[in-house]
């Protein structure tokens, strides 16, 4: 059995969507759909999957510092906890939608299981442009968005994380506030924390050094050295940022960064610590001394490595076609369309899966939890060495399924993932 030959199906759409503009989650319902034909039995409980458990929208009204009360739309969505309390991350952005929220949530259920991580998926957002927004009005929307969403979080129903645009801070603001209205410290209610409440070592990085470790893992399937090897990363935050210098500390020439400000470029390998101390100084790779190029460019730059570590939607129709990279690893979530997949799997592009390869940010914040739960803490080398070891052994399963049916990795990853999801479901039963 081909991947093409599964048939699109006709979903009975939830009242609250447009069908003819259904954005994330149309990408997401054709990954199901893809899948579906290799479930087998399971393939009964497949609705499940399309359906998310639960959507809180919720109004967040502020004072902001000049007396006006302004409102801003939030959600919380929890796609599925068959496997165990929701996870993912909460993300402050003007253009975040529900159907975003909803298709984040759901990917991070597979990326959960794909990895084999104890969590359901879960995800949040509020439409705001955090950058017009003071330290104080930052604070107070964060809190009252928390207490908004309290009635469905907690460290053994659901637990938040950064996402793009909410940091340590963020993090910090929501657990002091769930703690308060609690009336007791509750560190295990988010993840990506300051170390001095209960976070991780490791944390910060984590999801780039997952992105490296897979992507060690598939030059090392597919015969290729890295050393040497030309690599291109779109974002120079937290994911894009350390993938390019975890790449550059192993002897790859990183020819190129783009973040929302500028995309820059030089075939002779950029100077890495010198752009990361640019963007941590002037919040942009702008202004930064090497070869300004165009978006069009920076996609269509002959190397053996791209990393799209951004926002979704970046590989699509329109320049898929021009990608003339061996290897496309997703740093960010549903950076490629299904368009985008089709046009770079007929190419010859090998595709590493976001479920797959961003998904060591979830795994440090699994670790962060168990050691919130436990008080007890690890260091830095054993957080890393125990990421390693994951997102090793999960690159090793999804590859094996995708040889054994000869698909692509994305469609094996969510093989491995909704196998495990809905046995999940089909072991728990229907209740009453």
């Amino acid at each position: 059995m081909t991947e093409q030959s599964s048939a699109q199906t006709t979903h009975a759409l939830p009242s609250y969507l447009d069908p003819a503009h259904l954005g994330p989650w149309d990408t997401y319902l054709r990954q199901v759909d893809r899948v579906t034909p290799y479930l087998g039995h399971l393939s009964r409980w497949v609705e499940t999957l399309k359906r998310p458990k639960r959507i809180l929208v919720v109004d967040v009204p502020i004072e902001m510092d000049d007396g006006r009360i302004m409102h801003f739309e939030g959600y919380r969505v929890q796609h599925n906890i068959s496997r165990g309390p929701g996870k993912g991350g909460v993300r402050f952005h003007q253009d975040v939608t529900l159907s975003e929220v909803m298709a984040l949530s759901a990917w991070m259920s597979i990326k959960n299981a794909a990895v084999n991580v104890p969590y359901g998926g879960a995800k949040g957002g509020i439409r705001v442009d955090p950058r017009q927004l003071s330290r104080g009005e930052l604070e107070r929307l964060t809190r009252r968005y928390t207490s908004e969403i309290g009635i469905i979080i907690g460290p053994s129903k659901d637990i938040p994380a950064p996402d793009v645009n909410t940091n340590e801070q963020v993090m910090a603001w929501m657990m002091d506030t769930y703690s308060v209205n609690l009336g007791e410290t509750a560190t295990g209610v988010v993840t990506g924390k300051p170390i001095s409440l209960g976070g991780s070592l490791g944390r910060r990085d984590a999801t780039g050094r997952g992105v490296f470790v897979v992507t060690c893992e598939a030059a090392h399937d597919l015969g290729m050295e890295l050393k040497g090897a030309r690599v291109v990363v779109q974002g120079a935050g937290n994911v894009g940022g350390t993938a390019a210098r975890l790449f550059h500390e192993a002897g790859a020439k990183v020819i190129a960064l783009q973040d929302h400000k500028a995309t820059i470029h030089a075939e002779e390998g950029l100077d890495i610590p010198a752009a990361l101390a640019h963007v941590a100084q002037h919040g942009s790779l702008e202004g930064f001394a090497a070869t300004n190029i165009s978006p069009e460019e920076f996609w269509a730059l002959e190397c053996e490595f791209l990393i799209p570590a951004a926002l979704e939607g970046q590989l699509n129709a329109g320049n898929a076609g021009s990608v003339r990279a061996k290897v496309v690893v997703e740093g960010a979530n549903g950076p490629t369309t299904p368009e985008a997949d089709d046009i770079l799997q007929e190419n010859g592009v090998f595709m590493v899966p976001d479920v797959l390869a961003n998904a060591g940010g979830v795994t440090v914040s699994y670790f962060e939890w168990v050691q919130d739960f436990s008080n007890f803490f690890w260091n830095e080398d054993e957080i890393n060495q125990r990421l390693t070891r994951i997102m090793r052994d999960a690159y090793k399963s999804v590859a094996q399924t995708a040889r054994e049916h000869k698909v692509s990795l994305r469609t094996a990853a969510f093989i491995v993932a909704c196998t495990r999801i809905l046995q999940a479901r089909e072991m728990r039963g229907l209740y009453p």
